[in-house]
């Protein structure tokens, strides 16, 4: 763990993910944020994407303190034996000395933009965090399928290293308005620092398909897969998806825990008592 201070205040930086304490995605987010302040690092022991927020109660919840060397510093860090939402429960409940100020979520493999944003462990962690009233931020790189479950070197996390640490500073500095609990940040692959970014609204759009699993009986295992959805690059403007696929820019998601239909609850209302 590194710790500095800022306009005289030590931050507290809770840093998740969902692909597993040994990610390289984790570990360039948690050299950006140690700019910022005291980074915990407690992260899932193993690949969880796609968990969602989901709390299931067959993990074992057994933490693990581990010494990484990050440039030369020694970093105690934490795994947990459970997914991205359960370690963040179990880092503000057992294992940080005080309740952080942010929680960063990420650098996640593979983008999270459309309507499976739900589905994605990156974004469950943050809106566990933000369920427990701390500003959180969940933040993806655009990258090939193939490497969305692996820990390639082959992928460049350094333009969204640079974007985690801007809305993590912005994020501390400043209150969001009512009804902003996460923000989704999605940065696409040939990002660089001096790429624009924009406030965008999560699409509607499936970016991806599931695939149906390829076995001969269903008496044996058979995992779903994913691909990418032929339709991914028409969506409407101002929308994750477009700004990320056809803007080639970095898209900034508001996400709330409200769930409920924008629709007319008085309409809608009459529309059952017919």
């Amino acid at each position: 763990m590194f710790s500095c201070t800022i306009r005289g205040m030590k931050k507290h930086i809770l840093l998740t993910n969902d692909d597993g304490i040994l990610s390289p995605g984790l570990w360039s987010a948690a050299q950006a944020l140690s700019a910022l302040g005291f980074v915990h690092v407690v992260a899932p022991r193993e690949q969880w994407s796609g968990a969602g927020r989901s709390l299931p109660n067959s993990s074992d919840g057994i933490i693990t303190p581990k010494t990484v060397t990050v440039n030369g510093v020694d970093w105690t860090v934490y795994s947990v034996g459970g997914t991205p939402a359960q370690s963040v429960l179990h880092a503000v409940l057992e294992i940080l000395p005080a309740r952080p100020d942010l929680v960063v979520s990420g650098i996640n493999y593979g983008e999270n933009i459309g309507s499976g944003v739900t589905i994605s462990g990156t974004v469950g962690a943050a809106l566990e965090a933000a369920s427990a009233g701390i500003p959180a931020m969940a933040i993806s790189l655009e990258t090939d399928l193939e490497h969305h479950l692996s820990y390639s070197n082959e992928v460049d996390f350094s333009a969204a290293a640079h974007f985690t640490r801007v809305f993590a500073d912005i994020l501390m500095a400043r209150r969001m308005p009512a009804d902003v609990d996460v923000l989704k940040v999605d940065v696409p692959s040939n990002a660089t620092t001096q790429t624009h970014w924009r406030i965008t609204r999560q699409s509607r759009l499936a970016y991806f398909d599931p695939v149906r699993p390829e076995r001969a009986s269903w008496d044996q295992p058979g995992c779903l897969g994913y691909r990418h959805s032929p339709h991914r690059d028409g969506d409407e403007p101002g929308t994750d998806v477009h700004t990320l696929r056809t803007l080639r820019q970095v898209s900034v998601t508001p996400l709330s825990l409200d769930l409920t239909s924008r629709t007319s609850l008085v309409e809608l209302e009459q529309l059952l008592r017919q």
